[in-house]
């Protein structure tokens, strides 16, 4: 650990620890490729993650635990992330699920609910809805 990890706030913490389990999924295949990137690069930016440490997270980026939110929303918002990048080149390999049931433990959801989360997340990104729930979306503000 450096001189300078030890005064990080609690809130960069986690967002260098999330930032890193992206860069793990996006790297499950072996490499990151161009639409990866440049999701890696949104949220770089969203989490407000600099140049040197988004340098430092690519070489490694087991070096950064993944926190937890602490509100529900918050957790589901991260969920969300981790499949965005998934989901950059329209497919899940068996690592990156691999890796998204241990991260979804991780954020602190049960087995259970890890799995039924993840399952129905994979059927919205890949557009398996049914009527009802296409008809409940297209509502919703």
């Amino acid at each position: 650990m450096t001189f300078s990890n030890l005064f990080r706030s609690g809130r960069q913490s986690r967002h260098l620890g999330h930032f890193a389990a992206i860069v793990n999924l996006a790297a499950a295949d072996g490499q990151i490729n161009q639409d990866e990137e440049k999701i890696l690069k949104q949220m770089a930016s969203k989490l407000d993650i600099s140049e040197i440490e988004y340098e430092e997270i690519l070489k490694n980026p087991s070096a950064y635990p993944m926190t937890p939110s602490f509100t529900a929303e918050g957790r589901l918002e991260r969920l969300y992330d981790l499949f965005r990048v998934i989901f950059a080149d329209a497919k899940v390999q068996d690592k990156e699920r691999f890796l998204i049931e241990k991260y979804a433990i991780a954020l602190g959801y049960t087995a259970a609910e890890a799995e039924r989360l993840i399952q129905r997340s994979i059927e919205i990104f890949s557009g398996m809805l049914n009527f009802e729930d296409y008809q409940y979306l297209i509502k919703k503000k």
